[in-house]
Parts: structure tokens; C-alpha cells; sequence
């Protein structure tokens, strides 16, 4: 079984590619190959030199023939552009988003019209498919039935890939398999350009020592999910049987994976409760109307009685969160 990663040497790919490195199978089934493609490659990342490992590195749509070059059975799709980069520009999303979403999409049509095996695509989305508008605002609680009415740039990209996976799957092209990612916290390394971003700097950088900004009202209400679940969810979801009852795939609509929902103001609180004052008032209250018109859009509330449906659950606790972070990436926290 050949089994690719696109965005492999990002913070989700990473864990994901350890995780299967470390059962070696998909499905019960042996890994044969397991290939990391990433238009970055980082020389840090230890399971790039696994025996089990091939690395593609550059440009996605330049690299499809090698990516494709002996036939994938299972293509998880993880590379994007984040929410605030596409929405300062446009054409990068588009590309980075849509076109090579689509150029993956018809190398596995192909490959299946070929003779080949039909692949299985698992597709990272997004909670940001959804928005709340005057004219239409979301539902107190939001499933996988509330209409998809995205208010940035990167919501619409990753909705249009759906729809495009949803097509191709219908017409037998591949086997098409959405998860909508709630915003995953806390991240470790370095802050990127995502618009939630800030979600894990204000726990992260004081918790290192650094001072961080939080560009929203304390008592906005945000969906997370630990990395530690956000993994779990992907490959219950990839791995799945289709079909009726506990524990199967039902029909092709998106999976919203299960959410914990907190205030701003509760995960501060938690990071003063697990790091003391001194920690936490490294925090500093600094609106920004851009990044909180994104963030704000996004629901926060959702049913998650699908992906219950498939043995998943939210995190119990941004408490149980934070420990998680600290117990994962000790050297990241200050005196750890």
C-alpha cells in the first residue's frame, strides 16, 4: 500500500506521518511506501530518513508525475495556504488552494482510468466554510446540514475543493473523504499567517516566556480541537468503511470534526491558572477589526453527533488541552 502526504513537513502532516510511521499499516494493511511531498522540506524531521519514507520536495503541481509515478492508494491532502494569506492575496490562494487541489484530483482520476486503483483522497477542509452574515446568520449550533456560506478568501477556496471531491467521488473518479478542521491549538513553533493563529500564540509564546497579542474581544466564543484529536479524527475519517451504523461513513457529506467551545477570556484563564500571573499578563489586548471579522465569522457551537457516529469526541477541557501541549513540547514552555 502507497500512501502519500502532501504537506507532510507541516505541523499536522508531521504528526500524521508519525502516527502511521509508528503502526507501519492503513487499515490493517501493511505500508508499503509512504510518501512525503512538501513544496518546504525541513532537515529536521527525523522520519524522513525512515527506510519506509520517500520525500517529494517542490511545488505540488510540478512534482505530480513523481507523486504518481508508482500508483497511491491513499492521498492525504494537507498542503494549503492559511486564511489571512489568502485573503491579503487572492491569486496565491487560488493557486495554492483550488488549482492544485484540482490538478491532485485529476492525476488520481486519471490514474484510476488507467486501470488503476481507485484512490482514497482524505481532504484536510475547514470550519471556515462557514459565515455569518446580517442577511443569513448560521444557526446557534451548526452541523454538517447548515448551509456553507463562507465570508473569506481561504473559506471559499477550501469549499470549492469539496465540492470537487464530492463530484468526483459521486462519478466513481476516487474515493473522496472531507474532514472540516475546527482551529487546532495550540500549535507549536513558530506563529504563521493564519488569521486564528493568535489562538495558539496566546498560550504558546508566554508559556515560553514571550509576550503575545490577542487581536480579539475576550468574549468571543471559538471551536478548537487539540492536535492530538484533530489527528485522531483524520484517520478515523480516512480509514473508515462506508456504509449505515456505528462507526461507518455515511453517504459523501464532510465530516465537521468534534469541538470544544471556549471564550477567549476561559483560555486565558486556564493559562493563569496552569502558569501563574507573571505568564499569563504577558498577554496583551490589542484589537484588530481584520483578523477579528475572519475569526469572528466562523462558527462556534456545532453538532457533532457525525462524528460521534465514528467514535470521535471533543477535547474534554481547554485545560486538557493545554496539559497536552505541555506534556508534547516540554522544551517549548519556559523552566520545563
Amino acid at each position: 500500500m502507497r500512501v502519500v502526504i502532501t504537506g507532510a513537513f507541516g505541523f499536522l502532516g508531521r504528526r500524521l506521518v508519525a502516527t502511521l510511521l509508528q503502526t507501519r499499516t492503513f487499515r490493517g494493511a501493511p505500508i508499503t511506501r509512504l510518501v512525503l511531498a512538501d513544496r518546504v522540506v525541513k532537515p529536521d524531521f527525523p522520519a524522513a530518513t525512515d527506510p519506509l519514507v520517500d520525500v517529494v520536495h517542490g511545488d505540488l503541481i510540478s512534482r505530480l508525475d513523481d507523486l504518481f509515478a508508482e500508483p497511491v492508494d491513499v492521498l492525504f491532502h494537507l498542503a494549503a495556504a492559511v486564511s489571512a494569506e489568502c485573503e491579503a492575496d487572492l491569486g496565491l490562494g487560488m493557486r495554492a488552494n483550488v488549482d492544485t487541489t484540482r490538478a491532485l484530483l485529476d492525476a488520481a482520476r486519471a490514474q484510476a482510468a488507467a486501470d488503476g486503483p481507485t484512490p482514497r483522497v482524505v481532504f484536510a477542509s475547514s470550519l471556515a466554510v462557514y459565515g455569518s452574515s446580517p442577511e443569513l446568520p448560521l444557526p446557534p449550533v451548526v452541523s454538517e446540514s447548515s448551509m456553507p456560506m463562507p465570508r473569506s478568501s481561504y473559506g471559499t477556496q477550501k469549499l470549492i475543493c469539496e465540492h470537487l471531491i464530492a463530484d468526483y467521488t459521486r462519478r466513481g473518479f476516487l474515493d473522496g473523504r472531507v474532514a472540516r478542521l475546527m482551529t487546532v491549538a495550540v500549535r507549536p513553533g513558530r506563529p504563521n499567517a493564519a488569521a486564528s493563529g493568535f489562538l495558539s500564540g496566546i498560550v504558546r509564546e508566554p508559556l515560553a516566556g514571550l509576550p503575545a497579542t490577542c487581536p480579539v474581544r475576550p468574549d468571543l466564543r471559538v471551536a478548537l480541537a487539540s492536535p492530538r484529536r484533530t489527528i485522531q479524527g483524520i484517520l478515523r475519517i480516512a480509514e473508515a468503511e462506508r456504509g449505515v451504523g456505528p462507526g461507518r461513513l455515511e453517504g459523501q457529506a464532510p465530516v465537521n470534526l468534534p469541538a470544544l467551545t471556549v471564550t477567549v477570556a476561559e483560555m486565558l484563564a486556564t493559562l493563569r491558572k496552569v502558569a501563574g500571573d507573571t505568564v499569563a499578563d504577558l498577554v496583551t489586548l490589542a484589537p484588530d477589526p481584520a483578523i477579528e471579522a475572519i475569526v469572528a465569522s466562523w462558527p462556534a457551537v456545532f453538532d457533532n453527533r457525525r462524528a460521534a457516529a465514528l467514535g470521535l469526541e471533543p477535547d474534554p477541557s481547554f485545560l486538557s488541552v493545554v496539559q497536552d501541549y505541555v506534556a508534547d513540547h516540554p522544551d517549548a514552555v519556559q523552566g520545563g
